[in-house]
């Protein structure tokens, strides 16, 4: 796979390669996993979340399974407060995939069982983040991902 060059900030990329397949490594799940262009995506958009939004390492969670009777769902990223509720939801699509309405359908469905108060959508080049509001049933999409520290409980 070739690196592509992302609208996010560059980091030290650990990269391996196991059973003739690139691996990246991923800092919240200390481990190799599979280098695909989404997780690219991924690990350079947690790496900015960490080392340039101020985010707890502790607090993301990468590969996040649901289960909604016997379907399972993943999400790819989520962010939960120090009493471990969910705080934002993000989504990723490897950089070629254009961020359309079924990306957002797809991040609103973890969000009924979740009820995060941030949902965020990336391809690496375009980044979308709406803020929900949950007691006036809307949501305000941000001009900028929010640094941690501005992130306050919305209920």
């Amino acid at each position: 796979m070739t690196e592509k060059q992302l609208n996010l900030p560059a980091y030290d990329v650990r990269m391996s390669e196991k059973d003739g397949r690139q691996t990246i490594f991923d800092f919240l799940r200390n481990r190799y996993v599979a280098l695909t262009p989404e997780e690219w995506v991924r690990q350079h958009f947690t790496h900015f979340l960490v080392e340039h939004k101020g985010y707890p390492k502790g607090l993301l969670a990468n590969e996040t399974e649901l289960r909604v009777g016997s379907k399972r769902l993943r999400c790819d990223t989520v962010l939960y407060d120090q009493s471990l509720r969910p705080r934002m939801i993000i989504e990723y699509k490897a950089p070629h995939i254009k961020i359309q309405q079924k990306t957002f359908d797809q991040i609103v469905v973890y969000n009924l069982l979740l009820h995060a108060d941030y949902l965020v959508v990336s391809n690496g080049l375009q980044h979308y983040c709406c803020q929900m509001d949950y007691e006036h049933r809307s949501y305000t999409f941000l001009t900028d991902i929010p640094d941690y520290a501005a992130i306050t409980p919305c209920r």
